[in-house]
């Protein structure tokens, strides 16, 4: 299965709508990519999340049941990769409202 701009931006909502306050959630690889434009889909879901927020999104994802996986890593870690300390402030906002 593939997703395209539209798919991911609808599950964020639907996250978003789960959740009692804004939390941090990081699209990483192609996910990124594919969010901001860059190519057209993606075929796995990739995000990085602070690990303050990892157990909020975990929950809002399976009341959302999104019928695929999400993958989830903590802290700015993507597999054994870690992120510049200062990912977040070159993140690009992307916001589902």
């Amino acid at each position: 299965m593939s997703f395209d701009n539209t798919k991911l931006l609808d599950f964020l909502g639907q996250i978003d709508r789960e959740l009692s306050r804004k939390i941090v959630i990081v699209a990483v690889g192609g996910t990124a990519m594919t969010l901001v434009n860059a190519k057209s889909s993606t075929i796995d879901i990739d995000f990085t999340i602070p690990s303050r927020d990892c157990d909020k999104f975990e929950h809002a994802t399976k009341i959302v049941q999104p019928g695929f996986c999400v993958d989830v890593f903590r802290d700015g870690v993507v597999f054994v990769t870690a992120l510049p300390d200062d990912y977040l402030m070159k993140s690009i906002p992307i916001t589902t409202n």
